[in-house]
């Protein structure tokens, strides 16, 4: 029974693929022209780029293991870091020994090499709407000639953070192909939507933020206007972000963040850059520890990379009354576009 209710759902699905390749092949509907394409092939975005002082201002290294601190180069044991995703500054290093801080000191050999923070940037908008929808490349592939189809090496490869126009669409069983270029198609689950929404009603800031679980995606508005976007990573399904309209309370240019200490996720990261805090202990802020930029990835916080982080302190520092002690800042709307399957 089981074998031949596969069997039935397999043919379903690829029914389903050729009925929609067929279609492609035969209805205009299916995508634009190669003129169309041409006349706009790119999105009209202003691409930004990595500052390397920016990035490299401090040297990070990951803990590897258990690893017991000093307070001198073969001094005296003060504490001990067990187990755990954990980070550090170096602050100086003296032969085999390396400064984490004022006076606190741990061999070499208990840190990793120097961690380089992804170099990931979003885009800023222009003032008139994009004429089609944009994402991302999440990963690098080959599109194909049909929805539905395996990739095809005719066609150039797209490489990871690549930002694509969707000229059109085309369900294909549960998914959504998007045309990104002449005989080009990629699977929706390769690719990240910039979906901008309505400002909701109970937003009183000139600026905020949206930010889309569903495609792992924040734009920044002025008024109704995005003017900025790109991509993030949000809180795994164990520890997922919270939905709803908030404010940002309190923002750093650098703090601690730690976290279930003495279970198996224990964190430690010092020094994360670019920090605003909205809902509780949850935050936008930049993130040197991984490039997984468009997959949920973190214990509830919304990653930014290190450009994009600063790129929103900055821009989002005029909500701000620094005057007035009770002030909050700019409201950030955290919402699902879609369902994760």
């Amino acid at each position: 029974m089981k074998r031949s209710l596969l069997v039935v759902i397999l043919l379903f699905i690829c029914s389903s693929v050729a009925f929609a390749q067929e279609d492609c092949l035969a209805q205009e509907s299916c995508g634009l022209s190669e003129d169309e394409i041409t006349a706009y092939p790119e999105p009209n975005v202003t691409q930004l780029y990595a500052d390397d002082e920016l990035l490299n201002d401090r040297v990070y290294r990951r803990m590897i293991d258990v690893v017991e601190v000093y307070d001198a180069p073969n001094g005296n044991l003060v504490n001990t870091f067990g187990l755990g995703f954990n980070f550090v500054t170096v602050l100086s290093t003296s032969g085999e020994w390396v400064e984490i801080s004022p006076g606190r000191w741990v061999h070499s050999s208990d840190l990793s090499a120097d961690v380089a923070p992804s170099r990931f940037a979003g885009v800023e908008l222009p003032d008139e709407p994009l004429p089609y929808p944009m994402g991302w490349i999440l990963v690098n592939v080959y599109p194909s000639e049909t929805p539905g189809g395996d990739p095809s090496e005719a066609n150039p490869i797209l490489l990871r953070y690549t930002t694509v126009n969707l000229y059109a669409s085309v369900q294909v069983g549960d998914w959504i192909w998007y045309q990104v270029g002449v005989n080009q198609w990629v699977i929706q689950t390769l690719i990240a939507k910039m979906i901008p929404v309505e400002r909701p009603a109970d937003v009183d800031t000139e600026r905020w933020v949206s930010v889309d679980l569903y495609e792992q995606v924040a734009i920044a508005y002025e008024g109704e206007t995005p003017v900025f976007a790109t991509l993030v990573s949000s809180g795994l399904p164990a520890w997922s972000t919270n939905e709803g309209l908030f404010r940002i309370y309190v923002r750093y240019p650098r703090t601690v963040m730690s976290g279930a200490e003495g279970q198996p996720d224990f964190y430690y990261l010092e020094e994360v850059p670019w920090v605003m805090y909205f809902d509780d202990d949850i935050a936008l802020h930049g993130t040197y520890w991984h490039d997984g930029f468009g997959y949920r990835h973190s214990h509830g916080c919304v990653n930014l990379s290190i450009t994009d982080a600063y790129w929103l302190y900055e821009w989002a520092s005029s909500e701000f009354d620094f005057t007035v002690s009770e002030d909050l800042g700019a409201a950030v709307y955290v919402y699902s576009s879609g369902t994760y399957q």
